[in-house]
């Protein structure tokens, strides 16, 4: 379908027609899909440079590649070739430079990490514009094109403690300190505070600071000294950092609370160019996060959550001025994440995409308040909005559950979006994708329940096909029209599977208080409304209810888990990163805010409602086949959690399988991993739903 801007604009949401019979979209093909990312329109709206990441199998790597395309239509041309990762490209103020970060051969004897290039914007004249022996990354160019400011993991103690922002980066010192850790046999780690691991990587002697470059004489100071990891902080939002428009000021994201593992308490802070003491524009008891400038400099868009400790709070798009401090928070009404946001030209409006019912639709508000209007909506997600010179032309990526990322334009003058890339069509076109169909039930107390399904290839209604129920992760997550490929509903459809992908109480896109009502009852509602789901589901002419099947991963583990010790409907379940014990989950994960909330305290502090929800305490239950599979380099949910479930259900006499993967963490990512979990999968479903049993 296309879907009309109700303002003039127009966009293109993946128009589908039914087609021939084509190829099963399986691992491989998905392999083959070019990721899209980062599109950056030039300042004087003609050109738009953009990444692409492809997939070597053979080298089991994921190169990433700089491209640009013109505004008015051609072919996109690739301006990079040396390195494995070529990213953030970033135009200078005339729009013939790019800036980008590369992790290319730095200069002999400089650093075996990233810095920042700069080409020409015909790809030529390629060199390097940092040479720090901590690397760069994140570059930004100031409005005036006379500075950069980057990110770099820095030594801190090689600044005084009491430095002023602004100081000197001391490469001598950082270069003895990292020559120092390279040539030490000892490599114990010692800990006085939390937050000593992250993500997947262990806390080290370095930390993450904000550093400026002056380009006519490269000189680099430090705009955030001191022991801590300052910026960038963000729970996964727009950019943390970003210049003001007269290239004076820096709006920064931090968090200054003495104990990051139970806070999402960030602030945004203003710091001068030149150094000096930075300002705290923003004081919410939530975090705060994603400062973008007015054009005319005179407001600060950004995005706020109004409760601490909560990560999955409403997040409301919010507005400063900077002349008086006065903050308005425009979307009050809306009970929708605000996600990405951009100015109008004018600085009198501000365009932004919300989470609504697995979708992204792009909205409109004026800066003082007022009617929110939709401007496009349709089975899509927008993102990446950038208008050029005048608001002529809005850029912008979309995609969907059954179309991978391109870049779209869409005119004032009206009409339908316009396809500015087409790398995957040749892929979109050979293989069979299958458009999201939604289903709606009755949950627990009056709720309604929205989920996605995606039907086999050569689909055939009088036939019936085994089910795989896919469990989002989050809790507060959701599926919905976005392209995956950890968890590609197309390549298990492909696998012959009716898909369907269920948005459970805890799921955004629904208001708050439908995200709100999984805390502190993961086992409950959530899990009654999968079963309301799944028997709304077997009663589906082309379903086979005895042939189902159940996969999920991180929260979507634990609910396979939970289903473990409460329901014997399905044949064979997978368990990917699942929490299996609440109370040694909450001692071991890092971010510790995330359990303290959820579960109202630690297990010393609530110890029955951890118990209640565990489903550790209901192992005498497990009777289902159940494949586990894990990352050891998983911080998030430690790798113990599988193997206590393994260890439960080998003890059970459950048929089960456990994989593990040594250089993986919360997410499957290296190319031949990510083949081989595919292929484990599917060959475990297939197993227990497909003849002979």
């Amino acid at each position: 379908m296309r879907t009309v801007f109700l303002c003039g604009l127009f966009l293109g949401m993946g128009c589908l027609t039914c087609l021939p019979a084509k190829a099963p979209f399986t691992f491989d093909a998905l392999a083959k899909i070019a990721r899209i990312d980062d599109p950056q329109l030039s300042p004087d709206g003609r050109m738009i440079a953009f990444t692409v990441q492809t997939v070597d199998l053979t080298a089991n790597t994921k190169p990433t590649q700089i491209y640009v395309v013109p505004v008015d239509g051609g072919t996109p041309i690739r301006l990079t070739n040396d390195g494995t990762s070529n990213t953030r490209p970033r135009w200078t103020p005339d729009s013939r430079r790019i800036f980008y970060v590369s992790d290319r051969p730095s200069p002999a004897g400089v650093s075996n990490e990233t810095q920042v290039w700069s080409m020409n914007a015909d790809g030529s004249d390629q060199r390097p514009v940092t040479s720090l022996p901590t690397g760069a990354d994140g570059v930004t160019i100031s409005p005036d094109g006379n500075l950069i400011v980057f990110t770099s993991d820095v030594y801190p103690g090689c600044t005084p403690s009491n430095a002023v922002p602004g100081i000197d980066y001391d490469a001598a010192c950082n270069k003895a300190n990292l020559d120092k850790d390279a040539a030490s046999k000892m490599h114990a780690r010692v800990y006085t505070s939390l937050l000593y691991r992250h993500w997947n990587q262990y806390q080290g002697s370095r930390r993450r600071h904000l550093l400026i470059q002056t380009l006519n004489a490269g000189k680099v100071r430090d705009l955030t000294p001191g022991p801590t990891d300052t910026p960038p902080f963000s729970l996964g939002g727009p950019e943390p950092y970003v210049f003001s428009p007269d290239s004076v000021q820096i709006a920064y994201v931090a968090n200054a609370d003495t104990d990051l593992s139970t806070s999402t308490n960030s602030d945004i802070y203003l710091v001068p160019a030149a150094g000096g003491a930075p300002k705290q524009l923003t004081g919410s008891r939530g975090a705060d996060e994603g400062p973008i400038f007015s054009p005319d400099g005179k407001r600060l868009a950004f995005r706020t959550q109004t409760r601490t400790g909560y990560e999955s709070d409403l997040w409301r798009l919010a507005v400063m001025d900077l002349q008086t401090n006065a903050i308005t928070s425009l979307t009050d009404s809306l009970d929708r994440w605000v996600e990405s946001y951009t100015w109008a030209a004018d600085s009198k409006r501000l365009f932004f995409t919300i989470d609504d019912h697995g979708s992204q639709p792009l909205m409109m508000i004026s800066v003082t308040g007022g009617p929110i209007r939709t401007i496009a909506q349709g089975p899509t997600s927008i993102t990446s909005m950038q208008f050029t010179p005048g608001d002529k032309v809005l850029i912008y990526a979309e995609q969907s559950g059954s179309r991978p990322v391109e870049i779209f334009k869409a005119t004032s003058k009206g009409g339908s979006g316009i396809a500015l890339t087409h790398l995957n069509d040749d892929i979109v076109n050979g293989y069979q994708l299958t458009s999201l169909e939604r289903m709606t039930v009755d949950g627990p107390e009056s709720s309604k329940v929205e989920s996605f399904i995606v039907k086999p290839p050569d689909f055939d209604a009088t036939k019936r096909y085994p089910v795989l129920f896919l469990i989002h992760g989050g809790p507060e997550g959701e599926w919905g029209e976005s392209w995956s490929y950890r968890w590609n509903a197309q390549v298990f459809a492909a696998a012959g599977y009716v898909v369907v992908m269920p948005n459970p109480q805890g799921s955004v896109g629904y208001g708050q208080a439908f995200t709100d009502a999984v805390n502190g009852d993961w086992g409950g509602r959530a899990y009654q409304s999968i079963v309301a789901t799944m028997n709304a589901v077997t009663g589906l002419p082309y379903v086979d209810s005895n042939r189902m099947a159940a996969a999920g991963g991180s929260y979507g583990g634990y609910m396979i888990d939970w289903i473990l010790g409460h329901n014997d409907s399905f044949r064979a379940l997978v368990s990917h990163a699942g929490v299996y014990d609440l109370a040694s989950e909450a001692g071991t994960t890092e971010e510790l805010w995330f359990p303290k909330w959820e579960f109202q305290g630690f297990p010393w502090e609530n110890q029955g409602l951890y118990e209640k929800w565990s489903p550790s305490s209901y192992v005498k239950n497990f009777k289902t086949p159940t494949l586990v599979t894990h990352g050891e380099l998983d911080y998030r949910v430690p790798i113990g959690q599988g193997e206590a479930l393994f260890t439960a259900l080998q003890q059970m006499k459950v048929p089960s399988k456990l994989v593990q993967f040594p250089d993986e963490g919360h997410w499957i990512l290296k190319p031949q991993n990510s083949q081989f979990w595919y292929k484990t999968v599917i060959e475990w479903l297939d197993q227990y739903t497909k003849p002979p049993f």
